[in-house]
């Protein structure tokens, strides 16, 4: 199973995330997030980093220009559409993506089905809230192009197990605080989920 560490603030967590096992790791370009970073700072951390990772920007709220403009500043690889977005959004970005479902409910799941995606949960806050899914919704269909998100921990990763999903998203779940890792916790969690 892939795992994204998400919310890397600095060049030591995301080296950490990396010895540990994480295949991509995520940063959020949202300002009002206690785990933000600036596209400079981000740069700077990706041109530290080894290669086959991939690195991940989260976006909320920009428009498709800004984001194709953003994506080449801050070095990503890949770009997180972390908000309510249809298909003609997408099209106009010339760049990797990832749509984002923030789900309500159980027919949520379906949006975007075509693409690779997020099923995180709903909540105020844009990534990081803490919240599950409910994980009913996610039996007996097919999951392989879905990486769940929300609520996950070293303690409760172990759940999603059985439901074939492409990958797992993380952020608070490996933190001692909102914008750094504890490194016990992302090693436990990327083993676990690894195992």
């Amino acid at each position: 199973m892939r795992v994204k560490i998400c919310g890397i603030t600095n060049l030591e967590d995301a080296l950490l995330a990396i010895d540990a096992g994480a295949d991509a790791l995520g940063f959020v370009f949202y300002e009002k997030s206690p785990r933000y970073i600036s596209l400079n700072e981000c740069a700077k951390i990706i041109e530290k980093l080894p290669p086959f990772i991939e690195k991940v920007g989260l976006f909320v709220n920009n428009t498709p220009q800004e984001i194709n403009n953003m994506f080449i500043e801050s070095k990503i690889t890949l770009a997180q559409i972390h908000f309510d977005v249809n298909e003609d959004f997408l099209s106009q970005l010339n760049i990797p993506f990832i749509p984002v479902i923030r789900a309500n409910k159980k027919e949520d799941i379906d949006k975007f089905s075509n693409y690779y995606r997020i099923i995180d949960a709903m909540s105020e806050q844009y990534g990081g809230s803490g919240k599950r899914l409910n994980l009913e919704w996610f039996k007996e269909r097919d999951n392989h192009k879905i990486i769940i998100a929300g609520g996950l921990t070293p303690n409760n990763i172990h759940e999603i197990k059985n439901f074939d999903f492409y990958g797992v998203d993380v952020s608070s779940g490996t933190e001692e605080f909102k914008g750094k890792k504890s490194p016990q916790k992302v090693i436990d969690f990327i083993k676990i989920a690894k195992r």
